[in-house]
Formats: structure tokens, sequence, C-alpha cells
């Protein structure tokens, strides 16, 4: 989708203040829903994924299985709101050895766990909003030993409310 994209700055792959903001996801809901809402404490829209199963109800990207994302930044960062309840998010991730490895992000693991193709990681999440800032380059060479090359999809599961969704060539300071 964006490999053929001048990358530079930043990249944002959804903002839910904009018209379309699943413009490129896709969702899978069992039990649950998702729905683009009125946040009590910013004052802004969200997109709330909520579900009785952390497993079932879901938003990925790209849409098409057949396609990847192709971003080349190497922070992601997820701007997204605690709701005290089971939540995960997945990146995979293509390496220099053109394997593709999945990053698996929950608040409900309490240890790490590095297997060849999937890292599953603990996640403490503050109450409230919460910025997430994922190095990509750093936990791919950790994690296998290799370098990170490009970003090719995404999922983000129940529960949790999200603002903004973007890769960045840095890593962004409290102020910015």
């Amino acid at each position: 989708m964006f490999r053929n994209t001048y990358q530079r700055g930043f990249l944002s792959i959804l903002y839910t203040c904009g018209s379309a903001p699943l413009e490129l996801w896709d969702m899978h809901v069992k039990n649950g829903y998702i729905r683009r809402i009125l946040d009590e404490d910013t004052k802004s829209l969200a997109l709330e994924l909520a579900g009785t199963n952390v497993t079932t109800t879901y938003i990925y990207c790209p849409a098409d299985p057949k396609k990847v994302l192709g971003i080349r930044l190497p922070f992601l960062i997820i701007i997204i709101k605690n709701m005290k309840k089971y939540f995960t998010f997945e990146i995979t991730i293509l390496d220099d050895n053109n394997m593709r490895r999945r990053f698996r992000v929950s608040n409900f693991q309490s240890t790490t766990s590095i297997r060849p193709f999937c890292t599953t990681m603990p996640i403490g999440l503050s109450n409230g909003w919460n910025q997430i800032q994922f190095n990509l380059c750093d936990f791919t060479r950790r994690a296998y030993g290799t370098n990170y090359i490009e970003t090719t999809r995404m999922q983000v599961h129940a529960n949790c409310r999200i603002r903004r969704i973007y890769f960045a060539d840095r890593q962004e300071s409290d102020i910015e």
C-alpha cells in the first residue's frame, strides 16, 4: 500500500477525527462492537472497540489480506485509552532475512515470550489516555537478531479507545 510512497516524518494509518477513519481498515466483530464515540475526557472523537472476548473483536489493516502496508518508518505510535479490560494489538513486520515476524502486545501477559515467528510482550497502561511508542528496529534486533525492513500488517483488538495510529521516523518527546 505505502511501499512506493515517500515516507519521511510521519504516516498516519488511523485518525478518528478524520472523515473516514477506517478507510484502510476492515473489522471483525463477534459479541462486541466497534463504533466512533465522543470521548468525555478529550471532548474529541475516538474509536471504541469492545467485546466479551479480546480475540473476537478487532480491526486490521490493510483490509485486503493479499496486500501489505509496506511502511518503513521504524516507530509505531498509538494514542489509546485504557478501558481497564483485557486489550491486545499485533504488528507484523518483515526483517532482513525476508521473514515475517509478529509482535503481540497485551495487558494480560505477564512475561515476554520469543518464538521464531511471534513475540508476545506485556504492556502496562496508565489510567486514561496513553501514548504507546514502539521502536520496531530495536524490538526486531533484540528479539530476532535481524534488522527491521517494513511493517506489513497491524491488528488492534478489544477493549480500548483509539484516537490515532501512526508511524514516525524518530521517537517523539513528551512535548511533541
